[in-house]
């Protein structure tokens, strides 16, 4: 096991009350303070307009930079209605040098934490592992980590490999230690298949060869992530940065593009008039399915607002596809939906705008040649701000709510912070705002969710919210939009560490389908060995003597304590103040000044 996957995120002070920056004269204010509406929204029975951002005390016009404001607070709302329109939900081209497009289709970024001991972490990033054996029983952890709802059971085989069945004894999970293999089958019928190797690639695979493939590099001492995703027959590639917090690794969207500090100014402040935007959903199919669940505003006031509307459609259009691709499109009780209220938009709306604010920072820090901080990009300042959050979920997850009961969440599906984590915590518990009913998890309803899957979900606001900002680059000035000032129409500027990164991967689609191939065998031989006949109605056998926990190496261990886990390296290098110590597989362990202080 890497030792990073135990390494304890450091604690730097923040962004607590106020994230600010200026430009041309006139500030962005962050996460001033809480949400006008903190609290979970209530269901209204009619839409309401567009929020309007709040208009600061000398705010400019939309042709300026960004002013003063309260970009936390719900903005106002107005009358009801509808749009209709001409764009492609679910594909976004983008015009050459802008930025890519949404990730709808493809499934989001990391995935679910601390992983089991003697687990491949997968995709659930690099986590602490758990004393191999604690998931056995109803209690515990699943076969890949994770919490265990009531009435699941986990069995493992004598090669460390593990499967968990649900109530009734259908197959919830597998973990394939031979293979490094993890698979999950959802509530809501789709199945999630990912592979980790010892380089830190990944492969995670879902039905209709939809995924990704990413490959590891480094950029100025710092892990990144390259991933090539593959969705609907075409490919696309974004770049992640892993940071350890709370003991998990997780990886923070990076955008490979930014925009010129006007623009943002433009995306972030009120326009000068509220604009009618005809979108076109009537004619896709999955606007008729999830009509009940989403309804576009009938004015947009600003493009915090508009780009609501244009994630909320990208997601809900993915969502729809991936359902085709799983069969189960009509598994879905869609009269059971909790929709999308004008409350709740509002809440999404502000969310939107403070990312916004977010991206223009990084602009300029990238701009100076300086480092972004995951403690303020990432999913730690979300945690610690005092903001009560709300997240759009980019991805199918089964969650375990307060009563220790399964229940899922969807793309699209709006769940809020309730409050901060325990410190070292892993998981932290939000409310459901808004779900499209079947067997998803109940609008008011507090469940658990690690810290890798909400900066997941965190990164598919910001992608899909950077592929929308390039829409509307493309389309300012037509079709009801306001027109872009001068300073601000210019195409976006490529970032250092995504202009250095390996290229993407021309064998994605292949590698997607060979695992889901691959996994098909793993379930086969891992079910049949743990419990009987792989339909899940034979005997489940009894659980594997307990191992006992594996020694872990972490950061600050003294060259005397790694070595008394590993054993003696097969080289040391000698650079004065640091040591290099070189082990199997080339895995190396940095020290400086006698205790480890990297691993590689």
């Amino acid at each position: 096991m890497n030792a990073r996957e135990t390494t304890k995120a450091s604690s730097p002070r923040f962004f607590t009350g106020m994230l600010a920056v200026c430009l041309f004269g006139s500030c962005i204010a962050y996460a001033q303070t809480k949400p006008k509406d903190s609290k979970p929204a209530a269901a209204a029975a009619a839409p309401k307009a567009a929020p309007a951002a709040a208009k600061p005390p000398g705010a400019s016009t939309a042709a300026h930079g960004p002013n003063p404001g309260t970009a936390a607070h719900g903005p106002t709302t107005g009358t009801a209605g509808h749009g209709a329109t001409t764009a492609s939900p679910g594909h976004s081209p983008t015009t050459t040098g802008h930025a890519p497009a949404a990730p709808g289709h493809a499934p989001a970024a990391t995935g679910r934490g601390p992983a089991a001991a003697g687990h491949a972490p997968g995709a659930a990033g690099r986590g602490p592992a758990a004393a191999a054996g604690s998931h056995a029983g109803a209690t515990g952890h699943t076969a890949t980590g994770h919490n265990a709802p009531n009435g699941h059971t986990t069995m493992h085989t004598a090669n460390g490999s593990a499967v968990t069945r649900r109530p009734g004894g259908r197959v919830a999970e597998v973990h394939d230690s031979r293979r490094g293999m993890d698979i999950h089958h959802g509530l809501s019928g789709n199945r999630r298949v990912a592979v980790e190797r010892g380089d830190h690639s990944r492969i995670v695979a879902e039905r209709g060869g939809r995924g990704y493939v990413q490959r590891p590099y480094s950029y100025r001492g710092h892990e990144f992530a390259h991933r090539t995703y593959y969705a609907n027959g075409r490919a696309y590639d974004r770049f992640y940065r892993g940071y350890p917090y709370h003991g998990v690794y997780v990886e923070m969207y990076t955008p490979a593009y930014y925009y010129r500090p006007a623009f943002y100014g433009w995306a972030y402040n009120p326009w000068v008039a509220p604009v009618p935007y005809a979108w076109g959903f009537a004619a896709n199919p999955w606007y008729g399915y999830y009509g009940p669940y989403f309804t576009p505003y009938p004015v947009y006031p600003n493009a915090s607002a508009w780009l609501t509307d244009y994630m909320i459609s990208q997601t809900l259009a993915a969502a729809y596809q991936a359902r085709s691709d799983a069969a189960a499109g009509q598994a879905q009780a869609m009269a059971d939906a909790a929709a999308l209220t004008p409350q709740v938009k509002d809440l999404i709306a502000a969310e939107v705008q403070r990312q916004i604010a977010l991206e223009n920072v990084e602009q300029q820090t990238v701009a100076r040649d300086a480092e972004l901080d995951p403690a303020s990009s990432g999913i730690q300042r979300m945690l610690s701000d005092n903001i009560q959050h709300v997240f759009v979920v980019g991805r199918d997850l089964d969650l375990v709510d307060a009563t220790g009961a399964e229940c899922a969440i969807s793309e699209g599906d709006a769940l809020q912070l309730t409050g901060p984590p325990a410190p070292n915590a892993t998981e932290a518990s939000l409310v459901v705002l808004a779900n499209k009913g079947g067997v998803e998890c109940r609008k008011g309803v507090r469940v658990t969710v690690a810290v890798a899957d909400l900066q997941d979900m965190q990164n598919h606001m910001r992608e899909t919210i950077d592929a929308g900002m390039g829409e509307l680059q493309t389309k300012q000035g037509k079709g009801g939009l306001p027109a872009l000032p001068p300073s601000a129409n210019a195409p976006p500027v490529k970032t250092a560490f995504a202009a250095e990164a390996p290229p993407p991967d021309a064998t994605a689609a292949t590698q997607i389908n060979q695992q889901l191939q691959e996994a098909d065998k793993a379930e086969q031989e891992v079910v049949g060995q743990a419990s009987g006949p792989s339909d899940g109605a034979g005997p489940i056998a009894a659980p594997a003597a307990p191992a006992p926990p594996p020694k872990e190496v972490s950061l600050g261990l003294t060259i005397d304590e790694v070595t008394a886990i590993l054993g003696e390296p097969k080289t040391i290098l000698n650079a004065g103040a640091r040591k290099i110590y070189v082990y199997k597989d080339n895995m190396k362990i940095i020290f400086t000044g006698g205790k480890a202080t990297d691993i590689q």
